[in-house]
C-alpha cells in the first residue's frame, strides 16, 4: 500500500490493543505515536499535530468523546480527521460523525491477529478524503 509515511495517533487504554495496532500500522507504513488516556492524547496531539487520530471511546482521564469535543475545538487540531475505535455497537456511528468524527470502526472487525488490512485502508482512505478536501478548488 503506498502509504505516505502519514504520522497517526493511536488512542487506546488497552495495552495489548495499542502494541497490536500499533505493529499492523507501522508495518503498513504508517508513523505511529500512541497514548493511553484523554489527557496524554491531547497533549501529543497538540505538540505532534499527527496526520490523523484513532480514538478509544473508552479511555481513562478524559473520555473519548470529550477527546474529539476537544479535538474539534481547539483551532490548531480541528483539522485532523479522527476515526473513532469503539467496542460499541455502530448504533452510535451517526452521534459521532455529527459530533466531528471523519469515521467509525468497530474493534471487533480489526482482526488484527489475522494481519488484516482493513484499519490501514480506512486510515489512508479518510486521509486520502481529507487532503482533498483541504485543497483549495481552482
Amino acid at each position: 500500500m503506498g502509504v505516505s509515511k502519514s504520522k497517526v495517533l493511536l488512542v487506546e487504554d488497552s495495552k495489548f490493543l495499542r502494541v497490536m495496532t500499533e505493529r499492523v500500522l507501522s508495518r503498513a507504513g504508517f508513523l505511529v505515536s500512541t497514548a493511553a488516556d484523554g489527557e496524554e492524547a491531547l497533549r501529543i496531539a497538540k505538540e505532534q499535530l499527527p496526520d490523523i487520530v484513532l480514538l478509544d471511546m473508552m479511555i481513562p482521564k478524559i473520555s473519548g468523546p470529550d477527546v474529539l469535543k476537544a479535538l474539534k475545538e481547539n483551532p490548531a487540531t480541528t483539522h485532523i480527521p479522527v476515526i473513532v475505535l469503539s467496542s460499541l455497537s455502530q448504533q452510535n456511528e451517526e452521534r459521532l460523525i455529527g459530533q466531528g468524527a471523519a469515521a467509525y470502526f468497530e474493534k471487533s472487525t480489526l482482526e488484527l491477529d489475522k494481519g488484516s488490512d482493513r484499519l490501514a485502508t480506512t486510515i489512508q482512505s479518510v486521509l486520502n478524503r481529507a487532503r482533498k478536501q483541504s485543497k483549495p478548488q481552482a
